[in-house]
């Protein structure tokens, strides 16, 4: 059953980064939703720009003069090759495009690339990495995970999903994290089928921003991609100004 996205967002007070991968109700429209949010000011301190020489965009400090550590909070979150978009919460995005570059299947790039990384050094979370790719051509998506076997840092386990006949109407959410903790539990399980109620950037982006809490918002990236073409429209919000 689809779950109602917005209210899934907003009833969670800390999911972590996001992405949500799923076509509009006419099924024309490809539409991706990613985020990031954070409880340090380090994780706080940041905002996303364009990268129009790749298509993407990265993270960069709101403010330089307070970056305390750029491990792990400074990637590029989404880059676009051919008609593919990689899109995922740390540097395995530049990961995927050199394996999808170098591979004539990019399905086989995706998970090639992924099988050389591993979820994040942060101990004590051990935060998974979460990837995804979508087909800008006939809208299919992969969705994949890597986390610790919970929690133990021994373990990593990887997953993929794989969905290339999507539905109209439905998408798939991805979060790093079920809520929060200390440690923060890893999320579990499937991606959570949610249903797509719009085909319009701008739309999903302002729904997407307003379900998440306000407190640890940082900022959102939303591609709608018109398949079969190669025009997309892309959002970005951020909730702190760049200095």
């Amino acid at each position: 059953m689809k779950k109602n996205l917005y209210k899934y967002l907003a009833a969670n007070a800390y999911p972590g980064r996001g992405i949500c991968l799923g076509l509009s109700p006419d099924g024309r429209t490809a539409m991706v939703g990613y985020w990031i949010m954070g409880r340090s000011q380090n994780s706080r301190n940041r905002v996303f720009e364009p990268v129009p020489e790749r298509a993407g965009i990265r993270t960069v400090a709101a403010d330089p003069a307070k970056l305390e550590d750029p491990h792990l909070i400074i990637y590029n979150p989404v880059l676009t090759l051919r008609d593919t978009t990689i899109v995922t919460n740390g540097d395995q995005t530049d990961t995927i495009y050199g394996y999808i570059e170098n591979h004539l299947f990019p399905g086989y790039g995706f998970e090639a690339a992924l099988a050389t990384r591993c979820f994040e050094d942060d101990a004590p979370n051990y935060t998974p990495r979460i990837s995804g790719v979508v087909d800008m051509r006939f809208g299919g998506y992969k969705l994949n995970i890597i986390k610790s076997a919970d929690g133990d840092p021994a373990c990593a386990l990887h997953q993929t999903f794989d969905y290339p006949q999507p539905l109209a109407g439905m998408g798939h959410l991805l979060t790093t994290y079920r809520h929060d903790g200390a440690p923060i539990p890893s999320f579990a399980g499937e991606p959570i089928a949610v249903a797509i109620d719009t085909g319009d950037a701008h739309a999903f982006a302002d729904r997407l921003w307003a379900a998440l809490n306000e407190q640890n918002k940082v900022s959102l990236f939303v591609r709608a991609i018109t398949l079969g073409s190669a025009n997309y429209e892309d959002v970005l919000i951020n909730k702190y100004e760049k200095v």
